[in-house]
C-alpha cells in the first residue's frame, strides 16, 4: 500500500522525487521520505506524515544527488513515526519497499546475531542489513538475488548503494513496479502515475524480476538471475485527469464526472446506430460457459454482488461471488466450464492477484474488470473488459464503482443475449435505456442541497443504518461503506427485511436510517420494514424514484427522489446520493476527504 519512487540522472533528482511522491501519496500518507546519494554518503530525510512536511524539512537542507529514492508509507509494521519512516539506510545501502515480508522475525533473529543492530520496527529494515551483508561477499548481481532468495512474502523495492553511485535496483514480488525511461535519466515507481509528468514510456516488472536501472540503460532479469528482454509501452501523456481544477476535492470532482464516465464507458461498448454492444476478441464460446463467479474486494465487491442480482435476473447462468481475501484460502472446486470475473479499480489489489494467479496456476477462464489497463491484474487476465473511467485519485471510490457496474451489466446483456437466456426484444430495450443513463445520473447529482442540510443528522450519530432489498441492497453495503471510509461514522448496510432477525435491536430514539426503495415488486415489503424501524424512533431518509404513489408511511423524516427508469438501472442513480451524503458529512466533520485515516487507494498487502 506504499508508493516508491526512484530516479538515476545525470541532474540532481530531489526535485522530482518530490513532485513523485506528490502523486504517489494517495497509496499511503503515515509518513514520508527522501534519500540521496552525495559525495559517497546517503543523506536520508524523513517525517511522520504527509509529504508536505518532508518538503519543508527538505527545503531547509540543500539536498543534492543524482541519484535517490522516496516513499510515501501506509504502516504495516511499526507505528506511524519518523524512525519506522522509509527510506531505511545502512552506510552501504537504502531500501524503499512496498509490501510485507512474512520472515522478518526470523531474517532479524539471524542478522542480530551477526552484530546488526536494528533501529526500527518495520519489517524493512532486514532487507537492509540482508543486502549489507551479502555484499561484503558478492557482487552486486549476485546480492540481489540472494537477498530475494531470503526474502518471504510481497513486495516492490528501490535501493541505491554508496559504492555504485549511479546505480538504482529494483525488484518485485507481488507488489507493483514500474520503470520509466527518460533522456539521460531513467526511473522507478510504484505505478505509471508517479513517472507521468517525467516520461511516458514504461515497462513493467513481472512476478520474480528484477533490474539493475541506471542513467543511460535498464536491464531486467529473471529469479534465474538470465537477463530478459521488456516491451516499453507509450502511455498517454494527458495530465489533466490528475489536477482537481476548481473542485475542493479530487472525490468531488470525481462524484460530478460520473455522467461524462458512463457516457464515454458507454461509447466504447454501444453501437448507437445498430443498437448493440461490442465485444470483441472474446475468447471462449457461448457453449464453453456455464457458471461465472465473481471476485473483488471493497467496494469491487458490492459491484459483484449487484452483477450477481443482474445476471441471475438476466440470463440462466449459475452465478456466484467471492471476496478475494477468502477466495485463496478455501479449497476451491476449479471448474473448467466456470468464468472467473476479477473486478478492481487499480488492478494491483493483492489479493484480487493473489486469487487470479490461483486460478491461471489451475488453468482456468479468466476475466477482469479493470480501470488501469496496464496494471498487473489486467496484463495476467485471459480477458480484459476496461471500465474507461479514468485516474481516480480518491482513495474512496465513485465513479469506478458505477464504472465497474456498467461494464458487469453490460457484459451481463452480451452474454445473456448470446446464449438465448434474453430475447432481443428486451436486448434492444436494455440498450436503450442504457443509453439515457448518463442523463439521469446527472439529474441525480442535483440533490446536493438537501443532502447538506441533513448530514448533520448523520454526523451527530452513533451510528446509522442502510437498508435495501433486491438490487438495492449492494448499494445499501455500499452507502455504509462510504460513511465509513470518510466520516468514520459507524454504518451498517443490511437486507431490509433483516433487520428483525437481530439489527433492530441496535434501533435508537433519533438514529438515521437510510432505506432505498425503488418503487418495484419489493417496494411494498421494503416500506413496511421501514415502518418497522420509525416504530422504534428512527430518523428515516427514504431514497426512492418520482412517483405519484403515496409512500406508506406518515413519519419519513427526509425523502430524495431519484429520476425514473428500468429496475435494473435503479442502482446506478441512488448511489449519487449516498456518495455525496458520505462526502458532506466528511465535510462536515473537517477530515481530510481524498485521504481518509487508515486507508490507502491501491491495497497491495494482503
Amino acid at each position: 500500500m506504499c508508493g516508491i519512487i526512484g530516479i538515476t540522472s545525470t541532474r540532481p533528482v530531489t526535485v522530482n522525487i518530490l513532485n513523485s511522491l506528490r502523486k504517489l501519496e494517495y497509496r499511503g500518507y503515515d509518513s514520508a521520505g527522501i534519500a540521496t546519494l552525495e559525495n559517497g554518503l546517503i543523506n536520508e530525510i524523513k517525517c511522520e506524515g504527509r509529504v508536505s512536511t518532508l518538503e519543508k524539512n527538505v527545503s531547509k537542507i540543500n539536498l543534492k544527488g543524482t541519484v535517490g529514492i522516496g516513499h510515501v508509507r501506509w504502516a504495516t509494521h511499526g507505528i506511524p513515526n519518523k524512525i519506522n519512516a522509509h527510506p531505511h539506510s545502512s552506510e552501504s545501502v537504502s531500501v524503499v519497499h512496498n509490501g510485507i515480508i512474512e520472515n522478518s522475525t526470523e531474517l532479524k533473529r539471524s542478522l542480530e546475531q551477526k552484530g546488526y543492530k536494528f533501529k526500527s520496527q518495520t519489517d524493512t529494515e532486514v532487507i537492509v542489513y540482508l543486502i549489507t551483508d551479502y555484499l561484503k561477499k558478492y557482487d552486486l548481481k549476485e546480492t540481489i538475488l540472494k537477498t530475494l532468495d531470503n526474502l518471504k512474502g510481497s513486495f516492490a523495492l528501490g535501493v541505491i548503494f554508496k559504492n555504485d553511485p549511479n546505480t538504482l535496483v529494483g525488484a518485485r514480488r507481488g507488489s507493483p513496479l514500474a520503470v520509466g525511461y527518460g533522456p539521460d535519466e531513467n526511473y522507478l515507481g510504484s505505478d505509471s502515475y508517479a513517472l507521468k509528468s517525467m516520461t511516458n514510456k514504461i515497462s513493467y516488472l513481472n512476478d520474480g524480476e528484477f533490474c539493475i536501472v541506471k542513467k543511460n540503460k535498464v536491464e531486467f532479469f529473471n529469479n534465474k538471475s538470465i537477463k530478459i528482454n521488456k516491451k516499453i509501452l507509450e502511455l498517454s501523456s494527458n495530465e489533466k485527469n490528475y489536477d482537481k481544477g476548481d473542485y475542493k476535492h479530487f472525490m468531488a470532482k470525481e462524484i460530478e464526472e460520473q455522467p461524462i464516465t458512463i457516457k464515454n464507458c458507454i461509447n466504447e461498448y454501444i453501437n448507437k446506430i445498430s443498437n448493440e454492444i461490442n465485444i470483441s476478441n472474446f475468447p471462449w464460446k457461448k457453449d464453453e460457459i456455464s457458471s461465472i463467479k465473481l471476485i473483488g474486494c471493497g467496494t469491487a465487491y458490492h459491484s459483484c454482488l449487484l452483477a450477481k442480482y443482474w445476471f441471475e435476473q438476466i440470463s440462466n447462468l449459475d452465478v456466484e461471488i467471492d471476496i478475494a481475501s477468502e477466495f485463496r484460502y478455501r479449497k476451491n472446486r476449479f471448474k473448467k466450464d466456470c468464468l472467473y470475473i476479477f473486478v478492481s479499480q487499480s488492478g494491483e489489489t493483492a489479493d484480487t492477484y493473489a486469487a487470479l494467479d490461483l486460478c491461471n496456476k489451475n488453468e482456468m477462464k479468466t476475466c477482469s474488470i479493470i480501470n488501469v489497463v496496464e496494471s498487473s491484474i489486467a496484463r495476467d487476465s485471459k480477458f480484459v473488459l476496461p471500465i474507461h473511467c479514468g485516474p481516480e485519485i480518491g482513495v474512496a471510490s465513485t465513479k469506478a464503482f458505477l464504472g465497474q457496474l456498467l461494464v458487469l451489466y453490460i457484459f451481463c446483456l452480451k452474454i445473456s443475449f448470446l446464449r438465448d437466456d434474453l430475447k432481443k426484444t428486451d436486448y434492444k430495450k436494455k440498450i436503450s435505456d442504457l443509453l439515457n443513463l448518463s442523463k439521469l445520473v446527472d439529474s441525480s447529482l442535483k440533490s446536493e442541497t438537501h443532502i447538506q442540510s441533513i448530514c448533520s443528522s448523520f454526523t451527530e450519530a452513533k451510528g446509522s443504518m442502510f437498508l435495501g432489498r433486491g438490487y438495492s441492497y449492494p448499494i445499501a453495503l455500499e452507502g455504509a461503506l462510504k460513511l465509513k471510509e470518510l466520516a468514520y461514522i459507524h454504518a451498517e448496510g443490511y437486507p431490509a427485511g433483516e433487520m428483525k432477525h437481530g439489527p433492530l435491536a441496535l434501533i435508537e430514539d433519533g438514529m438515521p436510517v437510510v432505506v432505498i426503495a425503488p418503487k418495484d415488486e419489493s417496494y411494498q415489503k421494503t416500506i413496511s420494514n421501514m415502518q418497522e424501524v420509525i416504530a422504534r424512533g428512527a430518523k428515516v431518509l427514504l431514497i426512492t424514484n418520482k412517483s405519484d404513489e403515496e409512500v406508506y408511511s406518515e413519519n419519513i423524516w427526509q425523502k430524495i427522489e431519484v429520476g425514473n427508469t428500468s429496475n435494473d438501472l435503479f442502482p446506478f442513480l441512488v448511489t449519487v446520493p449516498l456518495q455525496k451524503l458520505a462526502y458532506y458529512s466528511a465535510l462536515k466533520k473537517g477530515y481530510d476527504i481524498d485521504k481518509p485515516r487508515n486507508l490507502a487507494k491501491s491495497v497491495t498487502v494482503e
